[in-house]
């Protein structure tokens, strides 16, 4: 079912996008010409070269950062000031997800951003070609493949789980049905000691008023599946711990989810005197990073209990507190630990009677602003600065313990900058590896673009005898023959 078509949904989903997805057993007719609809302003968008296939087009338009698995073609392109990825899929497919989306945009969820969805593709001999999805590059996000090519803590997988977890509750909170929930369809960002998750590929989701028992458990039950297998295919190509319990990580999942929904979702009893227990329920929703902006509480029929539960939470508790006082729109967990540096300036500076806006204005002059200036230039696209911020503090606090006395903040700065920061580089070879492997798992005839001849007649190779195959009923395709 169309969103339009449902009229309860929230106002600010039924207006995001011009974008409809069409029904896929009545498609309309195929644009003759090419036609860009765009959330960006950016002329230079119509200068790319959409007559091309994409994995063909120049390397001097390409950005070689590391890609996640993908059914299609995917690639990062500089667009002005900007990198996004372009993903080559069917036309259906491409305006179905940069509507959902740019949905969960209008709602606030955490998803990649939608730029444009672009139809009508033609080569210069006038065959169609497949539409392009594009969206902005998340800034300091990673595939997870990528994360594990670094030298991690080993309990990454353990955060990077949590992580989904709490992606998926926010989703499910909002209606949306996944559908094909896994590690390769999300990007990572690193939130203090913790992950950030983002859904990144939408093809399958569907959003709707509320979503039932089953279909949340559908989502998890295939979340739980993918994930094992995923780290089983890490676990082979040695860069999971050998201590690492593949099946143990994808309980996990089920269990936080699961205990996450609970604490945002089910209703308390209280006797009329234990009201206090309301105030601590509250706390204790903000310090998992949500902020309740409704309550329902109403009586038992004997009145001698009081029914309490969550109707409206949000995620972005501290982000929003720091956001107010200092201008800075950072990941929640790098928020929280802001906010106790913040707190510890605050204290030493013997300023605990002084408005806090006042004490945060200074914060950000004499202590945050100089040290994320010190970030060296060639790691500023590696690391955001509150995470450098972080780290740095984390840094300080060992060497002082190791010292046995108080480290000047720019020593500990140099110190990190020198013995820590390096491992944020993934080198070319790494990055090229990475690739590799992700185009691998692309579903996509590479005779239409890598042989002239073959392309003209639209034949397979002789090699070729995948009888059983055939690649028009497969809606995930890339490309296929005409």
């Amino acid at each position: 079912m169309a969103i339009t078509d449902n009229p309860q949904l929230d106002p600010r989903a039924l207006k995001a996008t011009s974008v409809k997805a069409e029904d896929p057993e009545k498609p309309s007719e195929e644009p003759s010409t090419l036609k860009i609809t765009a959330a960006s302003s950016d002329p230079k968008m119509f200068t790319l070269p959409w007559e091309k296939p994409l994995a063909t087009w120049p390397s001097e338009l390409l950005v070689n950062l590391p890609r996640g698995i993908s059914r299609h073609i995917v690639r990062f392109v500089h667009v002005g000031d900007e990198v996004y990825a372009m993903k080559e899929i069917t036309r259906s497919v491409a305006e179905r997800e940069y509507e959902i989306l740019r949905q969960l945009q209008k709602l606030n969820l955490p998803t990649v951003q939608p730029i444009a969805v672009v139809t009508g593709r033609h080569d210069d001999n006038g065959e169609p070609l497949e539409a392009i999805l594009v969206t902005k590059h998340l800034r300091f996000s990673m595939p997870y493949r990528a994360l594990f090519a670094r030298t991690l803590r080993p309990d990454t997988a353990e955060r990077l789980i949590d992580a989904l977890a709490v992606l998926m509750v926010r989703l499910h909170l909002a209606g949306f049905y996944w559908g094909d929930v896994s590690l390769s369809n999300v990007l990572f960002l690193k939130d203090a000691d913790a992950f950030s998750a983002f859904l990144v590929d939408a093809e399958t989701g569907d959003l709707q008023i509320e979503l039932t028992q089953g279909q949340r458990e559908y989502d998890i039950d295939l979340a739980r599946t993918n994930i094992i297998g995923e780290l089983m295919d890490l676990s082979s190509g040695e860069l999971l711990p050998p201590d690492v319990d593949e099946i143990a990580i994808g309980n996990r999942l089920v269990d936080r989810y699961h205990s996450l929904w609970s604490a945002l979702t089910d209703t308390e009893k209280f006797s009329p005197d234990e009201m206090w227990k309301i105030e601590k329920r509250v706390n204790r929703l903000n310090e998992l990073g949500f902020d309740v902006d409704e309550l329902e509480m109403k009586t038992t029929e004997d009145g001698k209990r009081v029914l309490v539960r969550p109707r409206v939470v949000d995620a972005g508790y501290a982000n929003r507190k720091l956001l107010r006082l200092t201008g800075l729109d950072v990941q929640e967990n790098q928020a929280r630990r802001l906010l106790n540096d913040l707190d510890a300036y605050r204290a030493q500076s013997w300023r605990d009677g002084e408005d806090l806006e006042i004490v945060a204005t200074d914060w950000m002059r004499e202590v945050f602003e100089p040290t994320v200036r010190m970030i060296p230039r060639e790691y500023r696209s590696q690391i955001e600065p509150a995470q450098f911020f972080h780290e740095v503090l984390d840094h300080r606090w060992y060497m002082a313990e190791k010292a046995g006395h108080d480290v000047p903040m720019a020593e500990a700065v140099e110190s990190y900058v020198k013995d820590v920061l390096p491992q944020y580089k993934l080198d070319t070879k790494t990055v090229n590896e990475l690739n590799a492997d992700a185009d691998a798992g692309v579903i996509d005839d590479e005779y239409t673009y890598d042989d002239a001849s073959n392309k003209a007649n639209h034949t397979k190779p002789a090699d070729d005898h995948d009888d059983d195959y055939n690649p028009e009923d497969d809606p995930d395709a890339a490309v296929w023959a005409q």
